[in-house]
Order: structure tokens, then C-alpha cells, then sequence
């Protein structure tokens, strides 16, 4: 499976790098990194179809993970990718509005790894 995980801060690639250690070994999970909203859609864009879970922070510079949602949701249609929100803040407009444009999940930090593990088998059986 390819995850593509988006968030404006750099450390968060080293973070899921040591979590999915074991699954990256194992050929079972690939991971992608863009560090804006933008460079996600460049990244989805020149890799058409290739990532099937999309982990995105809302709250970056430049274009929100919302803004991002919104744009996945619109022009990646087939297949559609599981997009999952992550936030600092789990309040209640922030999760309504990512489930009106379609966010699959949605998560708080800091990201409880097992739990997500847990949800990364039942989205993509």
C-alpha cells in the first residue's frame, strides 16, 4: 500500500519512517512525503493512481489540508484514494467540514500509531 503523508512539518517524515519500520521492510507499505498542499498535488499528479491513502494535516501554510481534500475529492476520481485528516486540533468545525468533502477519517494529534495501524487494515481490506 502507498501512503502519501502530508504535512508542513519535516520532522513528521522521520516520525512515520520509525513507525512503519517493520511494514516498510516488509514491502507491505511504501511511503510518500509532501510538505504543502501543493506539492501534494504535484506529487498526485505525476503519480497518478499510485497513492491509495492519503494522510493530510489541515492546518499548513498556503493551501490547507481542507483546500487539498477538496481538490483530491474533485479530480482524483478512479480509484478514489482514502484521504484521512490529521489536526492538532479536534474540533468540531475542522471534522465537519472535512466529512461534508469527503474525508474518509479523521485524526488527532499527536497520531496514536497503533490505532492508526489498526485503521490502515480495516480502510484498505
Amino acid at each position: 500500500m502507498k501512503i502519501l503523508v502530508v504535512d508542513d512539518e519535516q520532522d513528521v517524515k522521520t516520525l512515520f519512517e520509525q513507525r512503519f519500520r517493520k511494514e516498510i521492510k516488509n514491502g507491505e507499505i511504501i511511503l510518500a512525503f509532501a510538505f504543502s498542499g501543493e506539492e501534494a498535488l504535484e506529487f498526485m499528479n505525476a503519480n497518478e493512481h499510485e497513492a491509495v491513502l492519503i494522510l493530510s494535516d489541515i492546518n499548513m501554510p498556503g493551501m490547507s489540508g481542507l483546500e487539498l481534500l477538496k481538490h483530491i475529492k474533485e479530480k482524483f476520481e478512479k480509484p478514489p484514494p482514502i484521504v484521512m485528516m490529521i489536526t492538532a486540533y479536534g474540533d468540531k468545525d475542522n471534522y465537519n467540514e472535512a466529512i461534508k468533502l469527503g474525508a474518509d477519517d479523521f485524526l488527532t494529534k499527536p497520531v496514536d500509531f497503533i490505532a492508526l495501524k489498526e485503521k490502515l487494515k480495516t480502510k484498505t481490506q
